[in-house]
This record gives structure tokens, sequence and C-alpha cells, in this order.
């Protein structure tokens, strides 16, 4: 069942690239939107059926919480993504391709650094301390 929000975002017309891009985001917002509440309410309605039966299965709702916690995780950095519209995307993850915010110093699906380290020639010559 399709969501009225996302009808109105997937109906509207092309403008470019760069609004083909925004419009992808803001569909993948609400995608990921919906799947981290459904992903909250099933976590929910299962601890509260293991509770009732009092048969907890710690490996189940940590399993189910890390699913939660991913979709979260794509849909925080998407919401960043789409705020920082205006200033830039930063790019894409090296190791994965996950696109990724300005400023944001590891990658959220993949964890690996996004910066290079750099070393400056002019420390290199001072006594340690």
């Amino acid at each position: 069942m399709r969501s009225p929000l996302r009808q109105r975002t997937t109906g509207t017309a092309d403008a470019g690239p760069e609004h083909d891009h925004h419009a992808d985001l803001r569909a993948r917002r609400d995608e990921l939107a919906e799947q981290v509440a459904e992903l909250t309410w099933d976590l929910g309605g299962l601890t509260y059926e293991m509770a009732i039966r009092d048969h907890f299965r710690v490996d189940v709702l940590v399993r189910r919480a890390a699913e939660l916690q991913a979709a979260d995780a794509e849909l925080g950095e998407v919401e960043r993504l789409l705020a920082a519209a205006d200033e830039g995307v930063g790019g894409a993850c090296r190791s994965c391709g996950a696109p990724h915010s300005r400023g944001a110093a590891f990658c959220w699906k993949c964890g690996q650094p996004l910066m290079l380290e750099g070393h400056s020639s002019a420390l290199g010559g001072l006594p340690a301390q």
C-alpha cells in the first residue's frame, strides 16, 4: 500500500538530474521511515508476546533489534543527506559505495573511515614529549 506522502513526492515533475537525486532520496527516506516504524512495532509486539508467555528468546530479540538499528542508521544518513542538500553531498564510501554527508568521518553502512589520514611533514621534526 502506497502512502499519500510517497505518491505526492513521486508524482512531481522532474526538473533535472539534481532534482531526480533529491526526489530519489526523499522517496528512500519515506520507505525507510515506514520500514523503521514497522520494525519498531514488530519488535515491541514480539517483546510483549514473549513477556506474556514468560519465555524470552534474547537471540531473536537481538537479531530483530539489529535489523531495526541498520534501517534506522540508513534513515538517519538519508535525512542528513537531504538536510545537507543545500551545501552539497560529501560523496560515496570507497569501500561499499554508500553515500555520505559532508564532514562524515566514518561510513554509516560499513564503518570504514571516509577521510584518509594525512601526515604533516612539519610535525615530523618535533621531539616527542
